[in-house]
């Protein structure tokens, strides 16, 4: 029986596993290394998020994407250079096999509670016992479309994390819904790709990231809109660099605040993909859906009370994620009736427990509790750190008992 077991091998979890590991804590990690990276995201894709803030963590930084880019001579810049989806994804892989080499490609199907803490079912039928579960499950789970959408057959509505090849929908007529990256990235490559692509969008007008000048900022403006891992600017300075702080907020006030900061908009590398090229439908909402033949017919309503109808092959809802511990099927019933939650998130602890003792939530999941920054990579490094000094003292408590040669064995 190890301490932990860490269920998921993106960013989060990955950076977990390193600080674990640097620490002498006796842990197993499973799931497909950087999957919602190398599976749920379109080919050609850059992301929002500067070069520094892109980072998988360890307790000594000793492999930042700056080193990675270096070694691989691809080129870097904390700020102004956009870091692609394959380069960050190659990082990823590359920090998988450096700092956490115990990561193991396993799928977990189940998990219960036994009396030492917690068994695992993997898809090898192999059972896991570890007194502690750390859930990084990532967004992909969470997947949201939204019911005016939901009930139209797969083959003529997807999610946004379904398109990692936008080659595929060449020449379809394709209706991208929402506002937000996604929305516009997958716009722009799938114009690209050769699609006739129509977007639609609640918001009245497109927002984009600023392009840097590549000049240095005055004094004056970095004082008043100081640089962050989510941008510039002190609120964002703040999420940055105080999830702790967000933490002891009011629970209404916490949950209001990340879902309104840092609303959506793409990077200013995918503008020239999308303005002058993408139709746009701007201040619209889809009332209703329907298929006719072999077509999609939705029906808009604008924000005046105007209505129209466009038709296409297929609609995508890049409508982003939401939290929904049901979703978590593999996680037994018992157990998620048992877990407090806030706005369809587990409520935390400081240390990133849940109310089911031993069960720790860390990436979005961990949202409501500390804040917007946990929808990004950047806020990996503040997470592994509290939730290995949770664990670390947990521990000292109440230290495992089952030595752990004894950890795995083969189900019946």
């Amino acid at each position: 029986m190890h301490d932990v077991a860490v269920v998921g091998a993106g960013p989060y979890g990955l950076s977990v596993a390193a600080y674990l590991r640097k620490r002498g804590v006796s842990f197993r990690i499973f799931g497909p290394p950087m999957d919602t990276w190398t599976s749920h995201m379109p080919q050609g894709m850059c992301l929002k998020s500067d070069g520094f803030a892109s980072d998988l963590y360890d307790p000594e930084s000793a492999f930042t994407l700056k080193k990675f880019c270096a070694e691989q001579g691809i080129p870097y810049a904390d700020m102004g250079i956009p870091v692609r989806l394959d380069t960050f994804t190659s990082y990823g892989l590359a920090f998988s096999e450096r700092m956490v080499p115990e990561l193991e490609n396993k799928k977990v199907v189940a998990i219960e509670r036994d009396k030492h803490g917690f068994l695992l079912r993997l898809d090898t039928g192999e059972i896991c016992h570890a007194a502690r579960v750390v859930m990084a499950v990532g967004v992909t789970h969470f997947e949201f479309v939204p019911e005016n959408l939901a009930h139209l057959p797969e083959q003529f509505v997807s999610h946004s994390a379904r398109h990692k090849d936008v080659t595929r929908l060449k020449g379809k007529n394709v209706v991208v819904v929402g506002g937000g990256a996604s929305a516009l990235d997958l716009a722009g490559l799938l114009h690209q790709a050769g699609a006739n692509v129509q977007l639609v969008a609640r918001r009245r007008e497109l927002k984009f990231h600023s392009k840097p000048t590549g000049k240095r900022r005055s004094l004056w403006k970095r004082l008043r809109h100081p640089d962050s891992g989510l941008g510039p600017g002190m609120r964002s300075r703040f999420f940055s660099n105080a999830p702790w702080a967000f933490h002891y907020l009011p629970e209404g006030l916490r949950i209001r605040l990340v879902k309104t900061t840092l609303g959506p908009s793409g990077g200013y590398f995918i503008r020239d993909l999308v303005v002058g090229k993408v139709t746009t439908h701007l201040s619209q909402a889809v009332e209703k859906a329907e298929v006719q033949g072999n077509l999609v017919n939705l029906h808009l309503r604008a924000h005046d009370g105007s209505t129209k109808q466009i038709q296409c092959d297929h609609v995508i809802a890049a409508t982003g994620y939401r939290v929904d511990l049901n979703r978590l099927s593999f996680l037994a019933e018992d157990i998620r009736a048992q877990i407090r939650t806030a706005g369809g998130a587990p409520i935390l602890s400081s240390g990133f427990e849940s109310s089911v003792p031993g069960l720790y939530f860390v990436g979005l999941a961990a949202a409501n509790s500390f804040g917007p920054v946990m929808r990004f990579a950047f806020g990996a490094g503040f997470a592994a750190r509290k939730v290995t000094q949770s664990l670390k003292k947990a521990m000292a408590l109440s230290p495992a008992t089952v030595p752990a040669v004894q950890l795995a064995v083969k189900s019946e």
